[in-house]
């Protein structure tokens, strides 16, 4: 598909010690990814899951790496990293993601080529496997930026992309938090899913710990490649117990996830409904491109004061064409990691951490 290229403008490197900043030597890949923003906070995990979720962090900056590393585009690395994490169950996206009141669940994704500004996204999909392939086949294959549900399975199938059954994504805990959610809220209970295994049973107090952790278990990665091509990609399983086909933000380019070379790439993890009202991701690109700001300053300004504002919270990552990285949040914590080509990896989840 013919590309567009845009001039890649290279922001200026600024960093407050409130969020992680970093620049490097143009022509050099670099990479941030996310796995969810919310009441994190020290004392409240325990050691071992904290010892898990660093693990997958940094096992997600090594697929990455070895996309950018052997030449790769910054959208096989997007790909790759979240191919990773929509198999990994603490997450909520793919395999992790959460239930739906109708005990199903409905999961959403988005890409988007910095190059180009060309995007596809997916929404309410219930059998493909990598929602974040099926969103880059509707980019690379489609007329389209969006599909949703049945249409987008269709499609799924047509692009020979992975189709498994909806119990591949059951996992217990989710639904146990599911029936807390539903419980509290006086709706039914729904009928546990087709090929999903026997009940066993769920710690009560990781199910608290969940409840507050995971609010937003969003996925999502921006990446450099060393072409100077930014992209970014979101995937998510949205909101326990959600209702009605509601979507969040994730699938919403310009909301979720945005990238442009211009400027930045941003991908989001939140309340989807203020992500969304605020158009958060390229709002961030706007104040890099057309105010002049810094890409820490700007992220700082939509995150901590335009969405805090608004009552919103959550987290993005963001990276410039000049390689410098951002990452901001209004949150207690947000599961976190980047790094650049020739420098050492960082991983964090609280928000004292660098």
């Amino acid at each position: 598909m013919l590309r567009f290229m845009i001039t890649a403008v290279a922001a200026a490197g600024a960093m407050l010690a409130t969020a992680g900043s970093q620049a490097q030597s143009e022509g050099r890949w670099a990479l941030v990814i996310h796995g969810g923003a919310g009441v994190i906070e020290r004392g409240a995990m325990t050691p071992e899951r904290e010892a898990e979720y660093r693990d997958a962090m940094n096992t997600a900056l090594v697929r990455g790496e070895a996309v950018l590393n052997s030449g790769g585009s910054a959208l096989d690395a997007i790909e790759a990293v979240i191919h990773g994490m929509e198999d990994d169950p603490l997450f909520n996206a793919g395999r992790g993601a959460v239930f739906t009141a109708a005990g199903r669940n409905e999961l959403d994704a988005s890409i988007m080529d910095g190059a180009s500004l060309e995007a596809g996204a997916v929404a309410g999909v219930t059998q493909v496997r990598h929602p974040i392939s099926l969103a880059r086949a509707v980019m690379d294959n489609s007329r389209h930026v969006m599909l949703q549900g049945e249409g987008a399975e269709t499609f799924a199938r047509e692009q020979e992309l992975e189709i498994v059954p909806p119990a591949y994504f059951f996992t217990e805990r989710r639904w146990a938090a599911m029936e807390r959610s539903l419980g509290a809220l006086g709706l039914p209970i729904p009928s546990r899913p087709d090929g999903a295994p026997a009940p066993t049973g769920v710690d009560h107090g990781e199910l608290d710990r969940d409840a507050r952790e995971h609010r937003f278990g969003t996925v999502g990665v921006v990446a450099l490649d060393r072409a100077g091509n930014i992209a970014a990609g979101t995937s998510t399983g949205g909101t326990t117990a959600k209702r009605w086909g509601r979507v969040g933000d994730s699938p919403i380019i310009g909301a979720g996830t945005y990238a442009n070379n211009a400027s930045c790439g941003v991908s989001a993890t939140g309340t989807g409904e203020y992500f969304i009202r605020l158009t958060v991701a390229s709002r961030i690109c706007v104040l890099v491109e057309f105010q002049g700001l810094d890409l820490q300053a700007a992220s700082d300004q939509v995150i901590r004061d335009e969405l805090t504002a608004m009552g919103g919270d959550g987290g993005i990552v963001a990276l410039t064409p000049g390689g410098e990285i951002a990452w901001s949040f209004n949150t207690p914590g947000m599961y976190r990691a980047r790094l650049s080509e020739g420098g050492e990896p960082v991983v964090a989840i609280y928000g004292d951490e660098d």
